[in-house]
């Protein structure tokens, strides 16, 4: 049995719904590209992401709650990044996988049940691992982009991800705190994780893994 608070429950049921992702929209966008390496490693993302759904669930069924199926920030999510091409949807997805960086520390630091911490973790080690890998393919996007297009781009982006950091410190307060993380806390801490991948983007530092 798994005892989680009951914030913390509602908070991963709509974290669950965001994992179980919208894969097949970005196959298809990667599969356009022409670059068959490239739509096999979006394929074997989305299935790494499609199984934090599953350990989420698996979480929700231990502690003897059910998924839900639908969270209005996850349809604005998908929403988002369908409006445009592939350049879009992983700017979109990288501020998302930047979030759950931060989320999913903080249910491994504070979350108060052993299953709890060893899922979160896994996916932790799964996450810093595709927000590189974002990175990498949105650098090749914005190669032969003009100056200002980059400023541009580079302002926008970070103008979503602030925004975003602040919905989900909001939505997911009562469970944060859970935790043991303050709301501006985890907004600044996100913003932090999201311009070091930002800088890799623009070639400002070199991508890491780490």
């Amino acid at each position: 049995m798994c005892r989680l608070d009951p914030a913390v429950i509602r908070s991963v049921q709509k974290f669950q719904v965001g994992e179980s992702g919208d894969g097949p929209h970005l196959i298809a966008k990667a599969a356009d590209t022409g670059d068959r390496d490239y739509e096999t490693a979006i394929r074997l993302f989305v299935a790494e992401e499609q199984n934090h759904a599953r350990m989420l669930a698996e979480i929700l069924r231990a502690a003897g709650a059910p998924t839900i199926n639908a969270d209005w920030t996850d349809a604005v999510f998908v929403r988002l990044r369908r409006l445009l091409g592939l350049r879009l949807e992983l700017m979109v997805l990288t501020v998302a996988e930047v979030v759950a960086l931060r989320y999913y520390r903080a249910l491994a630091d504070g979350g108060g049940d052993e299953l709890l911490t060893r899922v979160s973790e896994r996916i932790l080690d799964d996450e810093r691992h595709h927000v590189p890998f974002q990175c990498r393919r949105l650098a090749v996007e914005f190669r032969r982009k003009p100056r200002y297009a980059k400023r541009l781009a580079r302002h926008a982006w970070r103008g979503l991800a602030l925004v975003v950091a602040i919905v989900v410190a909001v939505d997911h307060g009562p469970a944060l705190r859970a935790c043991g993380v303050r709301r501006r806390q985890f907004v600044s801490d996100t913003m932090q994780l999201f311009d070091d991948a930002i800088a890799t983007v623009f070639h400002e530092r070199p991508v890491s893994e780490g």
